[in-house]
């Protein structure tokens, strides 16, 4: 049994994959109380009151530092979303409470840590090192050999060539193309991206 932590936009989508792939999803928490229901499923109240069981989660928010807190906050069992159209490596390593969305590419050797968001037609290629809790936008490129550091945010469209580094927390604004590192907590944007002043 699944249970959604956050009732969203990206908790339509990762619910659209764990029913394409025939599982069952038995409800949701979210902190607007004011939202019994969401696309047929029971609120089970707050985040707060999420207990440990054998249900196992998974946490439904695009944020990536709400899906940090609470990730670091709950002990609880996570499990994973990916979509049937994605294309994963066999020698892909994706973390708990990952979520890989339609079209996504994860080619080899590439490590995908805990809580990220491999969103629609984005492409990982070989030997890339995500960190937790970074989402990758749709239609992103990052090329071989890519460490992207926790919580960073890649934009639409953005292409990061190979072996550059992304620094923790960092955002990579949409349709950037980033050919240098880039230091953590940094906005990057245009072609080719330079940090926001």
């Amino acid at each position: 049994m699944i249970k959604l932590i956050g009732a969203s936009g990206h908790a339509k989508v990762i619910l659209d994959i764990l029913l394409q792939g025939n599982l069952e999803v038995s409800g949701f928490y979210d902190d607007n109380l004011s939202i019994r229901e969401f696309k047929g499923l029971k609120s089970h109240g707050s985040v707060s009151q999420i207990t440990p069981s054998q249900d196992l989660h998974i946490i439904s928010i695009g944020v990536n530092s709400i899906r940090a807190k609470i990730a670091n906050r709950l002990s609880v069992s996570y499990t994973m979303a990916i979509h049937s159209s994605a294309v994963l490596s066999p020698s892909t390593n994706i973390g708990e409470g990952s979520v890989v969305m339609a079209g996504a590419v994860v080619n080899a050797d590439s490590v995908i840590g805990k809580h990220c968001i491999l969103n629609t037609q984005c492409s990982i290629d070989h030997d890339c090192i995500i960190e937790d809790f970074v989402h990758i936008s749709p239609n992103a490129c990052v090329t071989g050999g890519v460490f992207i550091g926790e919580g960073a945010h890649i934009g639409a469209g953005a292409v990061i060539i190979p072996g550059v580094k992304i620094g923790a927390w960092s955002t990579i604004g949409a349709g950037a193309v980033v050919i240098r590192d880039v230091e953590p907590n940094t906005v990057v944007v245009g072609n080719p991206a330079k940090p926001l002043k």
